[in-house]
């Protein structure tokens, strides 16, 4: 019972989390930026700045679905950021850009974190079949949850190695924005406020699957108990 009190207690928090951070962006996308820039320019300006031309910045369906791709270097931003004038825009298109700084000046995390893509993408595909599985027939096959355990595992690490990419990406972001005068003194701590808020998505998403394996270790480890 304890353990669904803890799950119970992080999709409350992330739930709150995720609509605080909407309400966030919804109000620095009504505050306009300096120089009439859009994201798209805040994106190839940064980009400039740290000599970097073989990243295209284009624009993306979706809300809040920006994102660097280091395969085919590209930023990619939502339709709101790429075409928008605010701090939101502005704050999200320089994180961004800040990944792509990150995978020019081979940034040791993000290469860490990209190492692991493929076998992450396995052990995604697969992980809730062989969980179910070993949790049915842990007493059967106890081995089979062991295998699922040490997939989420892998999940779960990717999780932990992706907050400080995320958390160096926006600090990038907001030293570049605040040293090139790209955000005013009135306007930086904004764009500081929504960056800290889409961090806290991670920081819970990453505690979350944490707390998970920790449950699926504990559930093996009662049953190998019970074996012995």
């Amino acid at each position: 019972m304890s353990i669904w009190i803890i799950f119970g207690f992080f999709m409350v928090l992330s739930y709150i989390i995720s609509q605080r951070l909407e309400s966030k962006f919804k109000k620095y996308s009504k505050i306009p930026m300096n120089y009439g820039m859009t994201g798209k320019d805040v994106a190839e300006k940064m980009l400039k700045d740290n000599d970097i031309y073989d990243v295209q910045v284009v624009s993306t369906s979706g809300t809040l679905s920006d994102h660097y791709n280091p395969a085919n270097k590209t930023i990619n931003l939502s339709h709101d950021v790429y075409y928008g004038n605010s701090v939101a825009a502005a704050a999200v298109a320089a994180h961004e850009t800040g990944h792509a700084v990150q995978h020019a000046t081979a940034y040791s995390w993000l290469q860490m974190r990209s190492s692991l893509v493929p076998i992450v993408s396995f052990a995604s595909r697969w992980v809730q079949w062989v969980l179910l599985a070993g949790v049915l027939l842990v007493n059967v096959f106890p081995g089979l949850l062991l295998l699922g355990i040490f997939l989420f595992a892998i999940t779960t690490l990717f999780s932990i190695i992706t907050l400080p990419v995320e958390v160096n990406a926006s600090r990038r972001a907001l030293v570049w924005l605040n040293t090139h005068n790209i955000t005013s003194p009135n306007t930086h701590g904004y764009a500081e406020d929504a960056l800290r808020w889409a961090a806290y998505t991670y920081f819970i998403s990453a505690l979350t699957s944490l707390a998970t394996l920790v449950y699926y270790i504990l559930v093996y480890l009662s049953h190998s108990g019970n074996d012995d």
